[in-house]
C-alpha cells in the first residue's frame, strides 16, 4: 500500500511519489485560494457549473468547492469530475478530511458514498464522478467539459506526468468556452504547456508560503 500519513502530523503523504496532499498549514484554506479563488468562484456558479479536477486525493477540493456553493446560495446542480489514477481508501480519506472540521457534515456523506464503492455519487446538490485511471489516456477519451479545472497532481518534480504537454492539450479540448484553470504550480514548463494548449496563463500569489502560482482562462481564439 503506498499511502501513509506523516509519523509526526495527520497530513496524508503519498510515499510513491514523495509528495503531501494537502497544505500542513490550513487545507482549506488552501483549496480557497488557489482553486476557488484562482477560478473565480464562488462569483462564476451557475446550475450545471461543471468542475474537472486532476487529482481527486482525499476530495477536499471537491467538498471545499461544494461547501462555497451552498454557502453563496447558489440553486441547481453543481457537477464535479475528478481523475484519478490511485484511489485512497475510505479510512484514510475520512481521518485526512477529519483535520476540516468546516467539512465535516460534507465528508461524512463523502466517506459514507466511497465505503459503498461508488464512484458516481451524489451529495446534496454535487453530482459527482470518479474516473479511475491514468489521466493521460481517460482525459483525451472523457465526453464532458468543465467549466473550471482544479490542476491538483502532485508536484511536477516528482509526478511529471501529470503536467505532460499532451495532457494540459487535452485538458483545454475538454473545457467549456471562457472556461478556466487554477493550479498550485508555478513550474516554467506547466506554464508553458498550459499556454501552449491554449490558455492565457497567469502568475499570481501562491499560499502561504508558495510564493507564486498559476491560474489561466481557454482563449477563445485556440
Amino acid at each position: 500500500m503506498p499511502f501513509e500519513p506523516q509519523p509526526d502530523t495527520t497530513v496524508l503523504t503519498n510515499t510513491r511519489y514523495g509528495d503531501r496532499y494537502f497544505s500542513s498549514n490550513g487545507a482549506v484554506a488552501e483549496s480557497r485560494h488557489v482553486f476557488l479563488a484562482g477560478n473565480r468562484l464562488p462569483e462564476r456558479f451557475h446550475d450545471g457549473f461543471h468542475i474537472g479536477e486532476l487529482g481527486f486525493g482525499t476530495g477536499r477540493n471537491m467538498l471545499a468547492a461544494l461547501h462555497s456553493w451552498i454557502g453563496s446560495g447558489q440553486t441547481g446542480r453543481l457537477i464535479y469530475t475528478g481523475f484519478e489514477a490511485d484511489l485512497l481508501t475510505p479510512p484514510r480519506i475520512a481521518d485526512a478530511l477529519a483535520t476540516m472540521p468546516e467539512l465535516e457534515r460534507l465528508a461524512e456523506q463523502l466517506v459514507s458514498a466511497l465505503v459503498h464503492g461508488a464512484v458516481c455519487f451524489t451529495i446534496g446538490p454535487l453530482s459527482a464522478s470518479i474516473v479511475l485511471g491514468d489521466a493521460r489516456r481517460t482525459v483525451p477519451r472523457w465526453a464532458g467539459t468543465a467549466d473550471a479545472w482544479f490542476l491538483d497532481g502532485f508536484a511536477p518534480s516528482k509526478n511529471p506526468e501529470m503536467w505532460e504537454p499532451d495532457l494540459m492539450s487535452a485538458v483545454a479540448r475538454r473545457t467549456a468556452r471562457a472556461g478556466s484553470f487554477a493550479t498550485y504550480s508555478s513550474a516554467g514548463h506547466v506554464r508553458r504547456a498550459l499556454d501552449a494548449a491554449g490558455f492565457s496563463v497567469i502568475r499570481c500569489r501562491g499560499y502561504g508560503h508558495k510564493r507564486h502560482m498559476l491560474r489561466g482562462i481557454l482563449d477563445p481564439a485556440s
